[in-house]
């Protein structure tokens, strides 16, 4: 077996085989060293785990939540943005934080409709349903 391995020999990764020295070594000491010679796990390549990795971290949702505070301060009113930020995207809806009771009460009452259908045009109607907005 060569000292530097071929392509990492097939991408094989775990414990190694204890050399020669390590071997008497540890027969000297009493240890037992069969389970390390046995354990061999075999390395995947990047492409088969990061979809789970991804997945585990929910980067799709992050990635959805930043696209939607980028369109909402870019297409919302600078009035609205100033006083309600979006919080969070759950199962179509978007929940938005407003700074104070009388900014809240305006955007329900004269502006949910115009800034659901903004969002909604460049998400479509699956991506947001419908928007909560909450003191905050």
């Amino acid at each position: 077996m060569a000292l530097i391995p071929k392509p990492y020999r097939d991408f094989k990764v775990g414990p190694r085989k204890p050399n020669r020295r390590e071997q008497v070594l540890a027969q000297w000491r009493g240890i037992d060293l069969r389970a390390l010679e046995k354990s061999r796990v075999s390395a995947r390549q990047a492409g088969e785990v990061m979809p789970r990795v991804l997945s585990d971290l929910r980067m799709d949702r992050r990635r959805d939540e930043a696209e939607v505070i980028k369109v909402w301060n870019s297409s919302i009113s600078p009035d609205v943005t100033a006083h309600a930020q979006p919080a969070g995207l759950h199962k179509g809806t978007l929940f938005v934080n407003v700074d104070n009771s009388v900014w809240l009460d305006e955007i329900v009452r004269y502006r949910r409709r115009e800034i659901l259908n903004r969002l909604q045009f460049s998400f479509g109607r699956e991506v947001i349903v419908k928007i909560s907005f909450r003191l905050g």
